[in-house]
């Protein structure tokens, strides 16, 4: 039997989605079943003076319009309104809880009626009076207003007296503007009322059991009053973390009313959820005349909602990228009225890191150093924050495997000389560096005598690939074939999960696996060995291992018997084992994925249009379990990073605290025609000290970088360094 775990494996739940027999959130049916219309608020801050439904309820077909004003018993304690992923410090928002403003399309009312049509055009007739106060929506003009967070990052050396010293320096501002989440799918719950105090709530979420959790806190519920289930999710990079207010209204209205009720947001709708905050990205560089870094000060002043404290990890990754005696580095948040934001891919690392490889490139200018030559300069082996050699650190290989197949040897360093007709050429390259993390995880494997295995687990796939990953690493424990392998996932009463993210899931669920499996492969040992005759009755248990259906001598497969004459021998129909996997704790160690990236764009000399004609990823990320959606993965952060690049950026109108681009026609991202040849290439990273299988992750490393490496690029190209993103015509031309 050929091994799965390291191989191109294509998606086990390809076919359910590409012939719709995958259900998503919004697509589940209940008899009887209602749907809500979501009005939203249309100033930035105040209060409801006066709400009149009265010509909504008149509406044939609407069954009731639920406010602040009539809604059911909601929970008062900000404590129960915090979920696992929630900022700790806030009062978490609380969807018609409150005749209070906080922020522009805040939820003030759901309309529920009989079909999805006629709340929508009802909720048009729900009338609402404001007492409005003044706001601020805008990070330019607050930015004298910046608070700095209770814990700042500890200071080494003295980085503003090496700073002034240095003998050559570079400071400047980037800025990231806010970003939105735009998955396909919308967000939607389906709320089913099962009769008594029962609820089944099918939710777009990244953690069935993290929602599970909150809306028993938040509507008093015991824990076997409400199933949460979420088994596909159409993209949600970071918006579904936290519980959304749809599975709030949702079940709001089917405890309301005793109806099952569906309640799907529409797209302008989702504007008012989480997004990437705008940060200002504040940069200071120090070197010696060769080169080597002296100084490193990255501050960055990042937007939050005024009722919680939402801050990522922004500055911290010089520390480890690059050796330097001497950095400050700090994160401050300036309070608008806004939603909170919420995490977005990466998110920390794909603002931080843009700026701080813009700014190392800029530095490589000054210094009329090759921007590599300049990394390996100053090439950390340690994460100098913590003081930690890593389990593994492939970046200079990364370099060296990115810039061959790349041709950054035929690279002309002068600003506008490289050009392939009418068109400018410029080419940058920048690194990026995520975190290997990995949580808790527990599994449930059935292993029937038939020789079929079903693997259940509350984790989500988020479309990264999980239900295949978890495939493959249970085909290999318990050597069966790939097609004998059922896999469950996102059911809040399966086995224990965190919500996924992080680029923490795939090494944390393949471990789980493993753990479940060897607790088979023990009790199918013992079983095997106690058999009359048995043909590995003399092996020890350690020596015996499940391949291609039997259970046989690792050292000599030819002594074997098969699962299914143990279990039958044994008037077994099943073997069951669930395992929580946790990992050893180890603080010795740092543990981060790694990334070069290479960036080529053509521009359009007098047009100014910005083609990225070609990228070159580089990826130093322990164990690939498969190669072809880790690839998937990659090249999908590569996308999103030509559009954090040229085309993302939420337009807000400070005037009226509302976004004017609140759609995917004005909201611009990267289509098939901006996106041209990418290269995947998978540095060799052995890593056995991180864990069993040596695995890291790869969600987010695959967008850390690429805005960098683009603007890297369009400098090259143009001489015109463009430090506030998107990098857009009217830029260049100005």
């Amino acid at each position: 039997m050929n091994a799965y775990v390291g191989t191109p494996t294509s998606r086990v739940d390809g076919r359910a989605k590409v012939t719709g027999a995958a259900q998503y959130a919004g697509e589940f049916q209940a008899a009887g079943l209602l749907h809500g219309f979501v009005v939203t608020a249309t100033i930035a801050r105040g209060r409801i003076v006066r709400l009149d439904a009265s010509e909504a309820l008149r509406v044939k077909g609407v069954v009731d319009v639920l406010t602040h004003a009539n809604r059911p018993p909601l929970a008062d304690d900000d404590d129960a309104w915090k979920d696992e992923v929630a900022p700790e410090k806030g009062s978490p928002f609380r969807p018609l809880y409150d005749d209070v403003i906080r922020f522009n399309g805040q939820p003030v009312a759901l309309v529920v009626a009989e079909n999805w049509e006629t709340a929508k055009f009802a909720a048009t007739l729900v009338r609402i009076d404001y007492e409005q106060d003044g706001f601020a929506t805008d990070l330019d003009a607050k930015r004298g207003h910046a608070i700095e967070l209770d814990k700042p990052h500890k200071p080494r050396g003295d980085a503003e007296t090496a700073l002034n010293g240095a003998a050559v320096r570079h400071e400047a501002d980037y800025v990231i503007p806010t970003e939105h989440h735009n998955p396909m799918e919308l967000y939607a719950t389906t709320t089913v009322w099962e009769g008594g105090n029962r609820l089944t709530v099918y939710d777009k979420t990244q953690g069935v059991q993290n929602v599970h959790k909150y809306l028993c806190s938040v509507f008093g519920k015991k824990p076997e009053d409400i199933r949460v289930v979420s088994p596909y999710v159409g993209g949600a990079f970071g918006s579904g973390l936290r519980p959304q207010h749809q599975v709030v209204l949702a079940t709001l209205a089917a405890l309301a009313l005793e109806r099952s009720v569906r309640v799907v947001l529409t797209r302008h709708q989702m504007y008012g959820l989480g997004y990437r905050p705008m940060t200002i990205e504040h940069v200071a560089l120090g070197a010696s005349a060769d080169g080597k870094l002296d100084a490193v000060v990255h501050e960055a002043i990042a937007v939050t909602s005024r009722h919680e404290d939402f801050a990522r990890n922004d500055t911290g990754w010089a520390e480890q990228l690059y050796r330097s005696p001497n950095s400050l580095l700090s994160h401050k948040l300036v309070h608008l009225d806004v939603s909170t934001p919420c995490d977005m891919r990466a998110p920390g690392a794909a603002s931080g890191v843009c700026a701080l490889e813009c700014a190392m490139d800029e530095l490589a200018v000054a210094l009329k150093l090759d921007p590599i030559e300049l990394r390996l300069k100053s090439y950390s082996e340690r994460d100098q924050g913590e003081d930690l050699p890593y389990t593994s650190k492939q970046l200079r290989e990364c370099y060296a495997r990115g810039a061959e197949s790349f041709g950054w040897n035929r690279r002309n360093p002068a600003p506008g000389s490289m050009r392939d007709g009418k068109e400018l050429v410029g080419w940058g390259m920048a690194t990026g560096v995520w975190e290997a993390l990995q949580m808790p995880v527990a599994v449930r494997i059935v292993l029937t005598a038939n020789g079929h295995a079903e693997v259940s687990c509350a984790a989500s796939d988020i479309g990264t690939g999980t239900y295949t990953i978890v495939a493959q690493v249970a085909a290999d424990a318990l050597g069966l074939p790939i097609e004998t392998i059922d896999v469950k996932l996102a059911d809040s009463t399966f086995p224990q999960a965190p919500v996924e993210g992080g680029s923490w899931m795939a090494a944390s669920s393949a471990h789980a696996v493993l753990a479940a499996a060897e607790d088979i492969r023990q009790e199918l040992a013992r079983l095997a060995k106690a058999m009359p005759g048995s043909p590995v009755g003399s092996v020890d248990i350690p020596d015996l291992v499940l391949v291609d259906g039997m259970i046989a001598n690792g050292n000599d497969k030819s002594r074997a018997v098969s699962i299914a004459d143990v279990m039958r021998h044994s008037r077994l129909e099943r073997v069951e084992k669930q395992k929580l996997n946790q990992f050893a704790e180890d603080k010795s160690h740092a543990r981060n994925t790694h990334s070069a990236v290479f960036a080529e764009v053509k521009i359009d000399e007098e047009l100014g249009v910005i083609r990225v004609t070609r990228i070159v990823s580089a990826v130093a990320a322990g164990r690939i379990l498969n190669t072809k959606t880790g690839r998937s993965q990659i090249m999908g952060g590569v996308v999103w990073g030509i559009g954090m690049a040229l085309h993302e950026e939420t337009v807000m109108d400070h005037r009226f605290g509302r976004i004017m681009n609140a759609d995917i026609a004005e909201y611009h991202i990267p289509v098939n025609a901006d996106v041209h040849d990418i290269e995947i290439i998978f540095v060799d990273e052995p890593d056995h000290r991180i864990n069993r299988l040596g695995v890291k992750g790869l969600g987010e490393i695959g967008i850390v970088g690429v805005p960098a490496a683009i603007a890297n690029a369009v400098y090259h190209a143009t001489g015109k360094r463009i430090r506030r993103f998107p990098i857009t015509v009217d830029k260049l031309l100005d």
